[in-house]
C-alpha cells in the first residue's frame, strides 16, 4: 500500500459546507466542500486527504499512540476473518460486493446504487447500507479505512477526477457521522485511472463507475 498523509481540516471551515439530509437528519458534505469531513454537529473534524508521504502510513502511529491496539501474527487473519464475515452478513442483497485479498477487505459500491447520474450526493436508498457498514467498522476499530472514488473514461478528465473525489468524500462522511474515528480515514478520487473493466463497452464503464472501501489491519 502506498504511503499516505493525514491532513487536519481547518477549524474555520464554513458551516455552510454542510447540508442536512432530509431522510436521515445527518449532516452531509456539499458538493463544493472539497475534501473535508464534516461531523454531525457541523464542526470541522480531522480527516484524511490525498497525498503521498515519505515512510509508512502516519495513521497507524497516530492510532496506536491514541491507545488503539495494533495486531500481530495470527491475530491479524483471525480479526479480518471476523470482520469480513460480519460485512458479508450486513451487505447480503445490497449490491455491494465483498472481496478478500490477503489481509485486506475490499467493498465495491457500484455507482448505479450509490449515486444518481453525474451527482455526488449519496442516494437516500443507499444511506442505510452505509450505516450498516459503519456498524461493523465501529466494532472492528483496529483497521484503517481507505475510500476511493472512480469514474469511467467518458468526459473531461479533470471533471471526472473532481466527481470521483466528491463521491468518495460523501461516502466517507456518512461513515464518519456514525461515530467512527476520522483518523482512520484516507480519501482519494482516482477519476478514470484505475478501471476494473474495459471502457469500450457500457457494461464495462458501469463497472468502472464505483466507490471502493479498502480495509486493512492496524499492525502493531
Amino acid at each position: 500500500m502506498k504511503s499516505k498523509i493525514l491532513v487536519a481540516i481547518a477549524a474555520t471551515l464554513a458551516l455552510t459546507a454542510c447540508s442536512t439530509n432530509p431522510y436521515t437528519g445527518e449532516s452531509q458534505l456539499s458538493n463544493t466542500a472539497g475534501g473535508a469531513l464534516i461531523g454531525t454537529g457541523g464542526g470541522a473534524l480531522a480527516g484524511a486527504l490525498v497525498g503521498a508521504a515519505v515512510g509508512g502510513d502516519p495513521r497507524v502511529g497516530a492510532l496506536i499512540g491514541a491507545g488503539v491496539g495494533g495486531l500481530t501474527g495470527a491475530a491479524i487473519g483471525n480479526y479480518m476473518d471476523k470482520q469480513e464475515a460480519e460485512l458479508r452478513a450486513q451487505l447480503q442483497g445490497t449490491g455491494v460486493s465483498v472481496t478478500r485479498v490477503g489481509d485486506q477487505i475490499i467493498l465495491n459500491m457500484p455507482s448505479n446504487i450509490t449515486f444518481a447520474t453525474d451527482q455526488s450526493t449519496v442516494q437516500p436508498s443507499f444511506n442505510q447500507t452505509l450505516v450498516s457498514v459503519a456498524l461493523v467498522l465501529k466494532k472492528y476499530d483496529r483497521s484503517i479505512v481507505d475510500v476511493y472514488g472512480h469514474t469511467d473514461s467518458q468526459g473531461n478528465d479533470a471533471y471526472n477526477l473532481s466527481l470521483s473525489q466528491r463521491r468518495a468524500v460523501s461516502v466517507a462522511t456518512i461513515l464518519a457521522n456514525q461515530g467512527i474515528d476520522q483518523r482512520r480515514f484516507f480519501i482519494e478520487g482516482k477519476g478514470k485511472s484505475s478501471p476494473i473493466a474495459s471502457n469500450a463497452t457500457e457494461q464495462g464503464r458501469a463497472q468502472n463507475r464505483r466507490v471502493e472501501i479498502q480495509l486493512s489491519p492496524i499492525r502493531g
